[in-house]
């Protein structure tokens, strides 16, 4: 019996977020070896009042949450699995999720022609997780990792494994997301869309899924010791609200994790606007049962009408600038010539003299929004069957770096160009101060091969990468990249490289093609970018592989 992967994709009234407002007692620090099936020390979720609703500054109303439950984990290498249960995810239809036409222009900063060809060929280059998965036998992978000191963590719809970052060998799993859980709707009712982070100016990696009793209304957060992710960790459940909460997606910043997330409501069929959050990384990084959240939810992000937005996640060891505001930034379809800048600042003190405040808005060079009417949408070689562009929003990550005389922020949309789908990547200063503006623009569509679902950072000299799917009636998905030195003329990407082509296409599986891919950057010498990506190898349905390598320019100082 086939289902459809993912997550209900909702949107729900205009009701301000119920959640928790406190804490789970736990017996912190004891590992029981015997008595508990995952050696996890027993936790005690107390579910208290809704969050809070503060006066805030201006007219904003300033939400104020708690985690409703805490566990700590005996090291991960050492507990039982949690056991293999079969469970389809499920996505509300994501058309209407953004309500958009296609308005046809000229994209005046297409690249047509290639830079000169310096981007290197892999160092490492090997499969991740393949179907099906670990608790999950759904589709698709919704592929993301990322590199740490020591190790590379891949993370998928519903699990995760760990890897030596010199040798590409397997250190851990793939074990299940919910295995770091011991109990709980985190361990019996976890939906998926994760997320892994390393938090490299801490030396610690977290990890994230939604769920919910029957759609996902809680974010469930695990933030490990050490930078060693097969060792211990602290686990966290916060409710978000009662509505649906979809596509969350978390950036590392000094003063807290920060989080966007899609809300509709709980049938999927209405789209009610986007939600910032912040979780107190401090009290997290201590390991405190009850951390605190901070939210808004008011226009003009928060109608029907606006378009999603990301917050900023920090790459390198220079941070932002003492008490600097996590920027969100929009990048939208609806209104393509005017994309908001967002800055989020929270004072965990006075929680009401927290932000969310609009800076001076960007604007987009000319674009076409790729397929707004349909998920079936970008050509496959030997079938019918088209993948879903998932066109309607910025792609994973937006990754931001302090070079210290300023700071540049990274990111990417896919966008139609021609006729076919491209990538539109850009970076942008003062996104923390002043005046946000763009730096360099431009779309990567060399020929008639079709782009999508890309990531894009910058390693310490200025030089970026950036991965992406390519497909087109004529080929199998591959996984490609390409990238561009500091030195190079702006607005150019160099000749791409394919880091692994697809051997078949996909089928039967409602068109869906992930929600994202992740490009990351070493912390230790802040030059190797790590990719991962989805892949078939032979023509089928439900039958992903995924695949991760790692990459260099050899200048990079």
């Amino acid at each position: 019996m086939r289902h459809i992967p993912r997550f209900i994709k909702t949107r729900r009234g205009a009701l301000v977020l119920a959640a928790i407002a406190a804490a789970l007692l736990v017996e912190a620090g004891v590992a029981l070896s015997g008595a508990s099936p995952l050696g996890h020390s027993r936790g005690v979720a107390v579910r208290l009042p809704q969050n809070q609703v503060l006066a805030g500054k201006g007219s904003q109303k300033v939400i104020v949450g708690h985690a409703f439950a805490h566990y700590r984990t005996a090291a991960l290498r050492t507990i039982k699995p949690a056991p293999y249960t079969w469970r389809a995810e499920h996505e509300a239809l994501r058309n209407p999720l953004l309500p958009a036409t296609a308005h046809p222009v000229k994209d005046p900063v297409v690249q047509r022609t290639m830079g000169p060809t310096t981007v290197p060929d892999p160092i490492l280059n090997f499969d991740g997780i393949t179907f099906p998965g670990v608790t999950c036998n759904c589709a698709p992978p919704d592929t993301n990792g990322e590199v740490g000191s020591t190790q590379y963590v891949q993370i998928v719809n519903q699990g995760f494994q760990v890897f030596n970052k010199d040798t590409g060998a397997s250190e851990l799993g793939p074990l299940s997301i919910a295995s770091v859980w011991p109990s709980g709707i985190c361990r019996t009712s976890a939906f998926g869309d994760p997320v892994v982070l390393y938090d490299q100016l801490a030396d610690r990696w977290l990890i994230s899924q939604f769920a919910g009793a029957g759609v996902p209304t809680d974010e469930c957060i695990a933030l490990s010791d050490t930078e060693d992710a097969t060792g211990t960790w602290h686990a966290w459940g916060f409710h978000l609200g009662t509505d649906f909460f979809d596509y969350p997606k978390i950036g590392v910043w000094p003063d807290g994790y920060y989080m966007s997330e899609n809300v509709f409501n709980s049938s999927g069929t209405a789209f009610l606007g986007t939600q910032p959050f912040a979780f107190e990384r401090d009290a997290m990084l201590a390991g405190e049962a009850n951390p605190a959240m901070i939210t808004f939810r008011q226009p003009p992000w928060f109608t029907p009408a606006a378009d999603p937005f990301l917050p900023a996640d920090v790459d390198g060891s220079t941070p932002p600038p003492a008490g600097a505001p996590n920027p969100f930034v929009v990048e939208g379809i609806t209104d393509t010539t005017t994309w908001p800048v967002y800055r989020f600042h929270v004072d965990w003190g006075t929680p009401a003299n927290s932000t969310f405040t609009a800076a001076d808005p960007v604007h987009p060079a000319a674009f076409t929004a790729l397929c707004p009417t349909t998920r079936s949408c970008v050509p496959q070689q030997g079938v019918g069957d088209r993948l879903d562009a998932l066109a309607d929003r910025g792609m994973f990550r937006n990754a931001y770096r302090n070079f210290g005389d300023h700071e540049a922020l990274v990111g990417n949309i896919s966008v139609l160009t021609n006729g076919v789908a491209g990538i539109r990547w850009w970076e942008m200063t003062d996104v923390t101060s002043g005046t946000p503006s763009f730096v360099q623009q431009s779309t990567y569509q060399p020929d008639t091969t079709w782009r999508w679902m890309g990531s894009v950072a910058m390693d310490q000299s200025g030089d970026m990468a950036l991965g992406f799917s390519a497909s087109s009636s004529a080929i199998h998905p591959a996984v490609r990249y390409t990238g561009r030195l500091a030195s190079d003329p702006a607005n150019q990407m160099q000749q791409e490289v394919t880091l692994f082509q697809g051997a078949g296409s996909q089928t039967d599986t409602v068109s869906r093609w992930g929600d994202y891919s992740d490009m990351t950057v070493d912390p230790v010498d802040d030059c190797t970018f790590w990719y991962t990506q989805e892949y078939y190898q032979t023509t089928s349905s439900f039958n992903w592989s995924t695949r991760v390598a790692s990459i260099r320019f050899p200048g990079c100082r």
